[in-house]
């Protein structure tokens, strides 16, 4: 899509947060994978070791003239805890972290800003501890894991993790959901 960006974003497990991305107006695309460690190709067996330096993440291909990085980094900030080091609820290693992956100097000045700006907002008890690093190493995940919600909705983790988490969301961001979600 012409005048298409990305946004690569970690925030635990990857079903949850693609769930939720798949949601909003202007997000055309995701897709589940792997980026930021040092392991060419991983699977995903080994990223759950956490040695491969991986977080699990979603690339959000967006629509910036429909919803902007600034927006897609609002639904981040609030639809995850980003002041766990490592840890997204049961899910816990470096492979789970908080993590920005900017795909540009500007991507990276309004990660800056948003999370400066997400840190003052009082939301958290405790301060954010989001990576914000430059995209690299990015390797899609195994084709199961692609669209994992939508394939598997009444699976026990998903229906006991990410539909409350997918329903708070719809609540909360009700003015950026997809024609059809509202």
């Amino acid at each position: 899509m012409a005048g298409a960006e990305l946004a690569t974003l970690g925030a635990g497990c990857f079903w949850c947060v693609e769930a939720i991305f798949q949601s909003l107006d202007g997000v055309y695309k995701v897709e589940s994978g792997y980026a930021g460690g040092t392991v060419m190709n991983p699977s995903y067996k080994e990223v759950c070791n956490g040695t491969t330096g991986h977080a699990e993440v979603v690339q959000v291909h967006f629509d910036p003239k429909v919803i902007s990085f600034a927006d897609i980094l609002e639904v981040f900030w609030e639809t995850h805890d980003p002041t766990t080091l490592n840890k997204q609820g049961a899910d816990v290693g470096t492979q789970y972290r908080s993590a920005i992956f900017y795909h540009s100097e500007e991507q990276k000045r309004i990660a800056e800003l948003a999370k400066s700006a997400a840190d003052e907002s009082g939301l958290w008890s405790s301060e954010i501890v989001t990576e914000i690093s430059p995209f690299s190493n990015y390797f899609s995940a195994e084709g199961y894991h692609q669209n994992y919600y939508s394939s598997n909705s009444t699976q026990p983790y998903c229906s006991m993790v990410i539909t409350p988490k997918l329903d708070k969301f719809k609540k909360r961001f009700r003015e950026k959901l997809k024609q059809e979600l509202k």
